[in-house]
């Protein structure tokens, strides 16, 4: 199959992004596509390849760590969606990151929090777990950024509570790995009083299970 060909069968709706990946398992070559796919300017190629290469880091990692550099690109890309779509990516590359790439672009990665866009925030803050797992020495650094969440500037008040509502999260995904976990708590606690309704109960839910 040329890659014209594919790219025409995985934007069509009808096509899972799952099953391209599954197939992308059995042939890794068909990556190049992929990555090609993701540059192009017609929505539903670029959209659907970047969900797919999404769905790969997750599940087999090695097969895109040798594009790490093109994702590394992406961070800059004026797209957000695909700009999301690498952050996802980079975070699911770093539990094989043999080469610590990750570790040189941490500032870089990091700072995305800072653009004023609270999905890109998001994503960040969300894929926070997988780093730290990967990378525990970073745990300490990655926890006080997303402790500075009220330094951020970011366009409404809700934006704040739903940003609080991805930290508790990550948080409880990755608790036994900080170090200082009365700091996190702490945070937690303030959240009691959200007027996001979502937000205080992840916080209430967390509290019953870490705060002992």
């Amino acid at each position: 199959m040329d890659e014209s060909t594919f790219l025409h069968e995985i934007a069509k709706k009808e096509t899972l992004a799952e099953d391209v990946a599954k197939n992308v398992f059995q042939n890794p070559e068909l990556v190049y596509f992929l990555l090609n796919g993701f540059m192009m300017k017609p929505a539903k190629y670029k959209f659907k390849s970047a969900k797919i290469l999404a769905l790969i880091s997750k599940d087999k990692p090695e097969i895109l760590y040798p594009h790490f550099d093109f994702f590394t690109e992406q961070l800059d890309n004026e797209n957000t969606i695909l700009k999301w779509n690498a952050i996802i990516i980079m975070a699911n590359l770093t539990p094989i990151d043999s080469e610590k790439k990750f570790d040189r672009l941490f500032d870089k990665f990091y700072d995305l929090m800072k653009e004023g866009n609270l999905v890109t925030a998001a994503n960040v803050v969300a894929n926070s777990s997988v780093i730290v797992k990967s990378k525990p020495y970073f745990e300490e650094f990655i926890t006080q950024k997303i402790l500075q969440i009220d330094s951020l500037e970011l366009p409404t008040p809700e934006c704040y509570n739903i940003l609080k509502g991805h930290a508790i999260t990550a948080f409880d995904q990755y608790f036994e790995q900080i170090k200082n976990k009365s700091e996190v708590i702490a945070f937690v606690k303030k959240e009691l009083d959200n007027t996001r309704n979502a937000v205080k109960k992840k916080a209430e839910k967390f509290l019953k299970k870490w705060d002992k």
